[in-house]
């Protein structure tokens, strides 16, 4: 019985767990500016949450890329 309620509890803690966000390449966002310029906004509204996040870094990379090409 005590397995069954541990398993039982264990199911649902994963079942109410986040799903795992998408992972952008930065060639991925280079190319699409509209995805590069919500990810980067949405990066420097949370930075402390989300600063450090692989999203937000290849974003800061992407952003970086890009200007460098206009120039």
């Amino acid at each position: 019985m005590r397995l069954y309620f541990l398993s039982a509890t264990l199911l649902v803690l994963a079942a109410c767990s986040r799903e795992a966000e998408r992972v952008y390449t930065v060639d991925e966002l280079v190319a699409d500016e509209a995805l590069l310029s919500r990810i980067v906004a949405e990066c420097r509204n949370n930075p402390g949450e989300l600063g450090n996040t692989p999203n937000c870094q290849n974003a800061a990379a992407a952003d970086f890329r890009a200007r460098l090409e206009r120039m």
